[in-house]
């Protein structure tokens, strides 16, 4: 498995989460859609850019959302 790049504080409340079934099907879907020459936002290795920038228990508040990506470098 690629090595995931994300802080050691969340790495180890997430890790199994990437071994589970949707998160290989989504694995490898993305793979399929980047293989079809599709542009997937961010780049792979910025996926969960996000958990390497503070660790679990700096962490106040988590909001998700999705914003509509549509050029190079606008997913962060």
């Amino acid at each position: 498995m690629t090595e995931i790049k994300m802080q050691e504080s969340w790495k180890k409340r997430l890790g199994s989460e990437f071994q589970k079934d949707y998160m290989l099907s989504l694995k490898t879907f993305l793979k399929n859609e980047k293989d079809q020459g599709k542009t997937i936002f961010p780049k792979g290795d910025q996926y969960f850019a996000a958990f390497d920038f503070t660790p679990f228990e700096k962490v106040k508040v988590v909001i998700l959302g999705q914003d509509p990506y549509h050029g190079p470098d606008q997913a962060h």
